[in-house]
């Protein structure tokens, strides 16, 4: 694989920009993306960007139905450089834990686990109980990475976007992929 493939999950947390956000960055990187969002995330998406979830798929090289295991994500022997599943609901998180595959955005992050590929989560959710922290310690020990959207004020950030920034970067620099952000110096 020379140009990177990466699958971006969308789950109905609130804070939806982030995936918008992130295919934007993926696409300006040139890495060729893969979206698959789930049925809360089209009516959050709608509900807190007022964007249409057509519009957020034009972002994405290839777009999936949830419901469609023939999709190309759904397979081990389709390659890609790994998953992230921004932002990441305590159900799709529960789901990923569980191994329950109901739909295809757990179905994909199912095989990206199986597949010993990189599977970052985008927990959403504040505070957490003790499910949320024993389904998060369960996937860190099957292979994920929970990366919480933490804020930072390092950067000295003057508007909500630059802490959107950094946080995309942080994922990226999961991944090997450039993006522009204020780091620690």
């Amino acid at each position: 694989m020379s140009r990177k493939k990466i699958i971006v999950g969308i789950s109905g947390s609130s804070c939806s920009v982030l995936g918008v956000r992130m295919l934007e960055a993926l696409k300006k990187a040139g890495v060729e993306t893969h979206l698959v969002m789930s049925e809360f995330a089209e009516k959050v998406i709608k509900h807190e960007t007022g964007m249409n979830p057509e519009d957020v798929k034009k972002h994405a090289d290839y777009s999936y139905e949830r419901k469609d295991f023939f999709a190309s994500i759904a397979s081990g022997s389709f390659r890609t450089d790994g998953m992230i599943v921004i932002p990441c609901s305590m159900k799709t998180l529960g789901g990923i834990a569980s191994g329950y595959t109901n739909n295809l955005l757990l179905r994909a992050a199912d095989v990206t686990l199986k597949e010993k590929r990189k599977l970052v989560l985008v927990t959403r959710e504040t505070p957490l109980n003790l499910i949320h922290i024993r389904n998060m310690e369960t996937v860190t020990l099957a292979g994920a990475l929970v990366l919480p959207p933490i804020l930072t004020c390092y950067s000295k950030p003057k508007k909500i976007d630059d802490m959107v920034s950094h946080l995309i970067g942080k994922v990226l620099d999961q991944f090997g992929i450039g993006f522009d952000y204020k780091r620690w110096k």
